[in-house]
């Protein structure tokens, strides 16, 4: 057997089917092996970011290792940024590459490069295949490093003659690993005891409540203790139903900010390795002084790994939940369980106002021409079919987004890690493969929209029914609001322009460039035509694109 054949064979041992690529001339060993291989579904790509960003989300939605297949140097390099977002996202999955013939290293030939150097720092390991004797093990091994906690890709280079080389050591399976491990008792019992004491509790979702399908588990722990529920300032999944009375939404990306929403709490409870991404420095801790920190996650890895905790509880999480729920059950504190009760009905009694503010707000903007992003969140909501999974890459609608949709389960909702622009697009590719039975909505600002707007020719070529909305303010909205921050901060005059921040001269035309990668497509300016544009691009089950001419930045 020759190494592609390992190669492919232990794709199957692993079960994958789906895998994600832009071919060139060192992939065609395995281009020419899917031939042999009908099951597999190859996504076309027409740039790699698109097909690393497609994955991504695709190993987010399903919980499979992704499998990327890229075109040498220049290819990598086209992915690199997809690959730190995919890192950051914790994405399970493989990105290979072709390279060259190694016979010809010396003579550095067209397109070669160390691929492992450019990969290794933004992958969990990057490696060669130098024999095709060693194809078996890499694979195994790439497997397993993909799936152990923090999960995230792996790169491996494939030189085309050692691909087309005979070996006979064949593919290996995953074997049979107990991955998790349980928290000790001791550590449960302080964590149960932590929260029975705590006067003003919060809770720090992380992405795993989503993957570890746990959600109604810190639903549970929510109720019981009366806690606020808060998540980090990007999130790839939604680990927490956003209409519950407990969500107070997402933390700032500053310290300062971080501390200012936790200071009225006593005790936080946090999963995951929280990343905390800050955009700007603050002097501080990111943590309050006066609160005691308890950290839930699956790796040791990113325990304390950013700030000290006061107690770090490695372990399965459901397990934990279930264990620290079960604690909070059987304790006789007649005073705790009023106490929670009381800060339920305070939650409640927030909610209430915060839906009556946002109406008012609403109903301010409702006549703004152009339409403003809160009008048109509200319209698309209105129209969207059940059960629509959202990808959102709306940036400075992304709170709107979040107050609009109900993202009452795990799968409701992906979004981008990282801060890399350019995942939505691709992401909802990756998505909807995933979910081939699932309405898809994907929300894009227009300057994200751009840096993959390739990803709309897949869409089409593979007959994706997904549509893609792109709110079009013809700006750099984000980078006009990091602009005034930076002059307040760094005490810079605040009444000048904002250099090249506009995207106007020319306009994008977005529903004409749709158009012209085989996709249905339509303008709408006027906020009372956005609800019947929706429906329609849902109606026709194929990919659509909604171009909302929005307001800019005031």
């Amino acid at each position: 057997m020759r190494g592609i054949d390992v190669f492919m064979d232990s794709l199957v041992l692993h079960g994958v089917d789906a895998m994600f690529g832009n071919p060139g001339t060192t992939e065609n060993p395995l281009l020419d092996s899917l031939i042999d291989y009908p099951d597999f579904k190859y996504y076309v790509t027409l740039q790699e970011g698109v097909a690393v960003g497609a994955a991504s989300f695709y190993a987010q939605a399903t919980g499979k290792t992704a499998l990327v297949n890229i075109h040498v140097a220049p290819g990598l390099g086209n992915a690199i940024g997809m690959m730190y977002d995919a890192l950051k996202s914790k994405s399970p999955m493989i990105v290979t590459a072709g390279q060259q013939d190694l016979r010809m290293r010396l003579r550095e030939p067209l397109l070669y490069h160390d691929l492992v150097g450019m990969a290794a720092p933004v992958t969990k390991w990057s490696v060669e295949v130098n024999s095709p004797d060693e194809v078996s093990e890499i694979m195994r091994r790439a497997f397993q490093v993909a799936n152990q906690e923090p999960r995230g890709p792996v790169f491996v280079s494939l030189p085309i003659n050692v691909m087309s080389a005979e070996t006979e050591l064949p593919a290996k399976g995953p074997g049979d690993y107990t991955l998790a491990h349980i928290a000790e008792s001791g550590a449960i019992e302080r964590v149960v005891k932590m929260l029975l004491t705590a006067n003003s509790p919060a809770i720090v979702v992380g992405d795993d409540v989503a993957t570890t399908d746990t959600v109604s588990l810190m639903v549970s722990l929510a109720e019981k203790t009366g806690a606020h529920v808060y998540h980090e300032g990007l999130k790839s999944q939604n680990s927490f139903p956003g209409r519950d009375s407990h969500n107070q939404g997402r933390l700032p990306f500053e310290a300062a900010g971080i501390r200012g929403v936790l200071e009225p709490h006593d005790l936080i409870l946090m999963t995951d390795g929280p990343e905390f991404e800050e955009v700007w420095f603050d002097e501080g801790e990111l943590m309050p002084d006066s609160a005691k920190t308890i950290q839930l996650c699956s790796s040791t890895a990113k325990l304390a790994f950013k700030f000290p905790v006061t107690l770090a509880v490695p372990g399965n999480l459901g397990s934990s939940l279930t264990r620290i729920i079960a604690g909070l059950d059987t304790a006789v504190d007649n005073t705790y369980q009023e106490l929670a009760t009381h800060r339920n009905k305070i939650l409640k009694t927030k909610q209430q106002a915060t839906a009556k503010a946002a109406g008012a707000r609403l109903k301010s903007q409702w006549d703004y021409q152009p339409m403003t992003p809160l009008r048109a969140i509200s319209e698309i909501a209105a129209a969207i079919p059940a059960h629509t999974i959202v990808v959102d890459e709306s940036i400075t609608a992304s709170t709107e987004i979040a107050a609009g949709f109900e993202f009452a389960e795990a799968g409701d909702y992906y979004g981008g890690r990282g801060g890399g622009i350019g995942q939505g697009l691709p992401g909802a590719i990756g998505v909807k493969v995933a979910h081939m039975d699932r309405p898809v909505l994907c929300t894009s600002g227009d300057g994200s929209a751009m840096y993959n707007i390739q990803a709309l020719w897949t869409a089409a070529h593979h007959d994706l029914a997904i549509v893609f909305v792109i709110f079009s303010n013809k700006e750099y909205r984000v980078l006009k609001h990091n602009l005034d921050i930076y002059r307040s901060r760094f005490n810079q005059p605040s009444n000048r322009p904002y250099p090249h921040m506009d995207l106007s001269q020319p306009a994008l035309g977005f529903s004409a460039m749709a158009q012209g990668m085989g996709l249905l497509a339509e303008l709408v300016e006027q906020a009372d035509d956005l609800a019947d544009a929706v429906r329609r691009g849902f109606e026709s089950g194929k990919p659509y694109l909604i171009e909302i001419a929005v307001s800019g930045k005031q």
